[in-house]
C-alpha cells in the first residue's frame, strides 16, 4: 500500500493515532469526541499549566465535565503533554491555535506560524496535517504548505510533495460553547483539501466523529465559508446595533421592533444589538478578509463600516453610563460602577475580546472606580490587551447599594434579577434582560 492507502486503512481500523494542538475551547472538545469514539488521542499545548490538571481528570473550561476528561482518561485513550516530540506518534495533526489581530487590526498569525514550525520539525511521511483556526483565504497553501513541503529537505530527503509524501487540508472549527443543541459532534463540517488524496483522508478522519462532513473543492474554498459565517452574523448584528442608536434618538424600543418584525414566518431572522462583539471569531474574522483584499485591490467598505460600528458600541453605552449619571445629579469621575458579566456571552467562562473588558478600560480612563461581578469568572486576570487584577464582587444587598451605577453587560441565566433591580441605584441594561424577566422601574434604562 501507498502512503495515502496506508492512512485511510488506520482511518477506517480506529488504529488512526490522532494529535490535537491547542487546548482551548476548540482543541479540547475535540480531542475528547475522538477519544470517546475509541480513537487514540495526544493533546498537545504550550501552556505547561493546562496539562497537570488535564491528567488528573479536571477541566478549566466550564461547559466542558470533569467527567468527560475522567472517561477518556480511564480508557487509556486519551493523553496531554507539552512534550511536541511526541507528534512523531501521531498519524493526523490537527491545530487548533488562535488567531488574533494585531494592534494594527491585521492577522496575527503568529500562533499558527509558530505550531507549523513545530509540525515541520516533526512531520513524519504518511502524516495528515489539518488547520482548524479561522484565518483568511491562501493560509493554508501560502504558509502551511511550502513550510511543511522544505522540511523534506532539511531532513535529507528529496522536498516533500503534499497529496503524495504528507496530506494537508483546512477544516474551521464551528465550536459555541456551551451550546444546548449543538455540539463538536453535531455540527457538520466543511473540510477543503490540498489535493483530492488530502480532501479524502481529512474527511474520513472527521467522519468518525462529526455528523456530517461537507467537502469542498479547496483550503481557500473552506477557509472563505468561515469567514463568510461570522461575517454574515457581524453586519447583521452591526445594523441592530445602528438601527438601536437611531431608534433610541426617536424614543422607540429597538428589542420590541425585533420582536413585532420577527413574527414574520419568512425573509426575516433576527439578530439582536449589545454593548459590542466578543468570542474568537465575529469581531476577528472580518478584519481577516478586509487586510486579504488589499492584495486584490479591493476595499470592503460594507465590512469594514460594520466592524466600524460593532467597534463603537461600547464607547455608544459608556456615553450613556455618562448621560445617565448626570441626569441623576452623579459625574462619572469617582463614580463606583458594577458590570455584571464579563464573559462574551451569558453562561460561559470566555472572556475572549468581551465588550466588557473595553467598558471597564474606558469608565476607569473617565476615573470611575470599576468593579465586576461574574459567576463563571471568579478572578479577572491579565490578557494579551488588558492588565485586570480583579476578583467578581458578590451580589449582595450592600454590595448593589453601594454602587452609583449597575450595568449589564452580559445576561446570565444564573442572575438575580428581581433582587439586582430591587438593591441597585441605577441600571443600564444593554441585553433587555430585565423586560425580559419581567421587570420595568424608573431606575432601568436600556442602551
Amino acid at each position: 500500500m501507498n502512503l495515502h492507502e496506508q492512512l485511510l486503512s488506520k482511518i477506517h481500523s480506529k488504529t488512526v493515532v490522532v494529535g490535537i494542538i491547542g487546548l482551548g475551547y476548540v482543541g479540547l472538545p475535540l480531542a475528547l469526541e475522538f477519544a470517546k469514539k475509541g480513537i487514540k488521542t495526544i493533546g498537545f499545548d504550550t501552556d505547561i499549566n493546562k496539562i497537570p490538571p488535564l491528567m488528573n481528570g479536571q477541566s478549566y473550561i466550564k461547559h466542558i465535565s470533569s467527567e468527560n476528561i475522567q472517561h477518556v482518561l480511564e480508557t487509556k485513550l486519551f493523553f496531554a503533554t507539552s512534550d511536541f516530540s511526541r507528534l512523531t506518534e501521531t498519524d493526523a495533526v490537527l491545530l487548533c491555535v488562535p488567531t488574533p489581530l494585531d494592534k494594527h487590526r491585521g492577522p496575527d498569525l503568529t500562533y499558527i506560524k509558530n505550531s507549523a514550525h513545530t509540525v515541520a520539525q516533526y512531520l513524519q511521511k504518511g502524516q495528515l496535517i489539518v488547520l482548524e483556526s479561522s484565518t483568511y483565504p491562501g493560509t493554508t497553501s501560502e504558509i502551511l504548505q511550502p513550510l511543511l513541503e522544505e522540511c523534506g529537505l532539511k531532513n535529507g530527503h528529496n522536498k516533500f510533495e503534499a497529496g503524495k509524501d504528507f496530506f494537508l487540508a483546512f477544516s474551521p472549527e464551528r465550536e459555541d460553547p456551551n451550546n444546548p443543541d449543538y455540539s463538536t459532534s453535531t455540527i457538520p463540517k466543511v473540510v477543503g483539501g490540498t489535493t483530492p488524496a488530502c480532501l479524502e483522508a481529512a474527511c474520513l478522519l472527521y467522519d468518525q466523529i462529526i455528523v456530517k462532513t461537507v467537502p469542498v473543492s479547496s483550503t481557500q474554498v473552506a477557509e472563505a465559508a468561515k469567514l463568510l459565517e461570522n461575517i454574515y452574523r457581524s453586519v447583521n448584528i452591526a445594523l441592530m446595533n445602528e438601527l438601536k442608536m437611531v431608534f433610541d434618538k426617536m424614543s422607540i424600543d429597538i428589542w420590541e421592533v425585533i420582536e413585532a418584525a420577527k413574527t414574520k414566518p419568512f425573509g426575516y431572522q433576527a439578530f439582536y444589538p449589545g454593548p459590542g462583539l466578543g468570542g474568537h471569531c465575529i469581531p476577528i474574522d472580518p478584519f481577516y478578509l478586509t487586510w486579504k483584499a488589499r492584495e486584490y485591490d479591493i476595499n470592503t467598505k460594507f465590512i469594514e463600516l460594520a466592524g466600524e460600528i460593532n467597534t463603537y458600541q461600547p464607547y455608544y453605552v459608556a456615553e450613556n453610563v455618562v448621560n445617565v449619571l448626570s441626569q441623576n445629579k452623579k459625574s462619572i469621575n469617582g463614580a463606583k460602577v458594577l458590570i455584571l458579566g464579563v464573559s462574551y456571552k451569558k453562561n460561559i467562562d470566555d472572556k475572549r475580546e468581551s465588550p466588557s473588558l473595553k467598558l471597564i478600560e474606558i469608565f476607569e480612563n473617565k476615573n470611575a472606580f470599576v468593579d465586576y461581578s461574574d459567576p463563571f469568572i471568579p478572578n479577572l486576570t491579565p490578557s494579551r490587551k488588558y492588565i485586570y487584577n480583579k476578583q467578581s464582587v458578590l451580589l449582595t444587598e450592600e454590595n448593589l447599594s453601594k454602587y452609583d451605577l449597575v450595568l449589564l453587560s452580559t445576561d446570565h441565566d444564573n442572575f438575580d434579577y428581581q433582587f439586582i433591580a430591587k438593591y441597585s441605584k441605577l441600571i443600564i441594561d444593554t441585553r433587555n434582560a430585565f423586560e425580559r424577566h419581567g421587570i420595568k422601574s424608573a431606575h432601568i434604562y436600556k442602551s
